[in-house]
């Protein structure tokens, strides 16, 4: 097939587009930076989307995914792009849209356990990401063709720019705390190959509607944590912070950051906290039935990464 993949200097659309390639469709390839690779186009998606390229598919893997910034970065990187790709599509050939969106527009700083595609959002976005991704959502779904959504929960593994390396410099530098809730705190995750197989399966048999894509294992957030520390060789965090005041300290570093913007992302925000305080479960069964199991197992993505990342410059 056709396909047009936007975010692909990034990590999931990155990823997405070796695995198409090899699997043997013909991919467009979109992304901000700069490549000097076959098929691969730079262009910035928050000005508009002019190209001859009439797509069976779009893969709008594009975004803003960080814990931290200004509400306009986003609005432009997540919103205004998403609104420029949906035209694009209506305007050329109305092809299959497949949006990845993220599990954050559900997060509240609560537990959660078990949400399902049926899970109402909640009232108000933990961040100005989730709130975007939510926004960006409603614009996939004024689209005119085929679409379909998902929203995959902590992806991690070779390549990511996201998860773990927040995490592990955070970690090196010894400003990682142990979180202290009042009860075991579990979480979900996808590994990258795991959701690059779901993202080919989707495309392959024009799943629509929206779906959650996780592994199907949910861990332990600090056991996990410091099982991937292990094997890496670093030492685990023993300097353990309740919730409320690592709270108050997120909340302080923001405010400070947000007025002196100039110092970049806060050491510890709200979001971050939330992450490790509050439990986050899902539902999977909808992908299940439809998508088929993850094709690698949360253990062997564990190994993957580690052996990647002891490979990678220190």
């Amino acid at each position: 097939m056709k396909l047009l993949i936007t975010g692909a200097s990034g990590f999931v659309g990155g990823a997405l587009w070796r695995a198409a390639e090899a699997a043997g469709h013909d991919v467009t390839a979109l992304g901000r930076r700069t490549q000097a690779e076959k098929n691969y186009i730079s262009g910035d998606l928050t000005k508009g989307l002019d190209m001859d390229v009439i797509p069976e598919v779009v893969v709008h893997a594009a975004a803003r995914s960080s814990p931290w910034g200004a509400r306009g970065e986003f609005v432009a990187q997540n919103v205004t792009a998403t609104q420029n790709v949906v035209s694009y599509c209506e305007t050329h050939g109305r092809p299959f849209l497949l949006y990845i969106s993220t599990s954050a527009v559900m997060y509240a700083d609560v537990h959660q356990i078990g949400l399902d595609e049926q899970t109402p959002l909640p009232e108000k976005s933990i961040n100005q990401y989730a709130a975007t991704k939510r926004d960006a959502e409603m614009v996939v779904r004024s689209y005119s063709g085929l679409w379909c959504i998902v929203r995959p929960r902590a992806v991690f593994g070779p390549g990511d720019t996201v998860v773990f390396p927040r995490i592990l410099r955070a970690a090196r530098s010894g400003r990682l705390p142990r979180i202290e809730s009042k009860q075991t705190v579990l979480g979900d995750l996808i590994y990258i190959d795991s959701l690059v197989d779901y993202l080919l399966r989707i495309i392959n048999c024009r799943a629509t509607g929206l779906y959650l894509l996780t592994n199907n294992e949910p861990v332990p957030i600090l056991e996990f944590l410091d099982t991937v520390f292990a094997k890496l060789g670093m030492p685990a965090s023993h300097r353990r912070i309740p919730v409320e005041r690592a709270m108050f300290a997120a909340l302080l570093a923001e405010k400070i950051f947000s007025l002196l913007p100039f110092l970049g992302e806060p050491p510890l925000t709200r979001f971050g906290v939330s992450v490790f305080a509050y439990s986050k479960t899902f539902n999977v069964a909808k992908a299940l039935r439809d998508l088929g199991q993850p094709s690698v197992s949360l253990t062997e993505g564990v190994e993957r990464f580690v052996h990647w990342q002891q490979s990678q410059p220190s």
